[in-house]
């Protein structure tokens, strides 16, 4: 059953590609069962594996993906995006083909009466020195313009050996080290002042209570695992915040 009338849904770390058909299906039902009835639907990042640039708009498995969610915008809900550590090549040519509104990488939304900081999460991962170096250069207009100046095959072939590489990276690496550093968001809270935060990036989902101040992290989604993972968050009207499974039960 559709969540029942909420204000606005929230959801990150789907990793899209035509190799994970069941990942599809799941974030295509979302759409039609689930987003279609909200007011607002805010993807906070790596809503694919990669993006190499919106002159790939044309791969059939990314118009597959633009038209659903313009279906949902088209139904008069407001999409949101918020670029991921995997997606921020994403630009104005696929926001205007999808129907939907990019925004920074820390908004701040007010929604059911609450100040909620939205973001994606990587920024916040302080500790992790080398990515932050390597986010830090891959950020910068210039770095990106020369990139997407690349022949597509090109790009994405560098995209892949990056990929192989933070696969292997992250073998050496401890969770608390790829996790968010509290005083990291300990400056969102401070410089938004939020008192709610809601964010993906580390496929850690929970929700983290300090002081007056509470931070949801969103589960990245795969429904192949055992037990599957995925799910989404909601405000409703009231200023209610809920946890979704994939299949839209709620979760504890």
């Amino acid at each position: 059953m559709p969540t029942p009338h909420p204000l606005a849904l929230f959801i990150s770390d789907l990793h899209l590609q035509a190799s994970h058909p069941h990942t599809t299906d799941a974030f295509l039902a979302f759409l039609e069962q689930h987003a279609r009835h909200a007011r607002e639907l805010y993807l906070l990042g790596d809503l694919f594996e990669y993006w190499a640039g919106d002159d790939d708009l044309d791969d059939p498995y990314h118009q597959r993906i633009v038209k659903a969610l313009r279906r949902v915008a088209d139904a008069g809900v407001a999409v949101y995006w918020i670029a991921g550590n995997r997606d921020f090549l994403v630009g104005a040519g696929f926001a205007q083909a999808a129907g939907l509104t990019l925004l920074p990488e820390i908004h701040v939304a007010t929604i059911g009466g609450q100040r909620v900081a939205l973001l994606h999460g990587d920024a916040q991962c302080t500790d992790d020195t080398k990515y932050m170096e390597f986010r830090a250069m891959v950020r910068q207009p210039q770095w990106q313009q020369q990139f997407v100046a690349m022949p597509l095959a090109q790009r994405k072939a560098i995209i892949a050996g990056m990929r192989e590489r933070s696969r292997e990276d992250q073998g050496s690496k401890s969770y608390e080290i790829m996790d968010v550093a509290p005083p990291a968001i300990a400056a969102v809270f401070k410089d938004t002042g939020a008192r709610i935060m809601i964010h993906g990036h580390t496929h850690r989902p929970a929700l983290h209570t300090v002081g007056d101040t509470r931070r949801y992290v969103l589960p990245d989604w795969e429904p192949d695992a055992t037990p599957p993972r995925g799910g989404w968050i909601a405000i409703d009207a009231q200023g209610a915040i809920t946890r979704h499974k994939l299949d839209g039960t709620l979760d504890a």
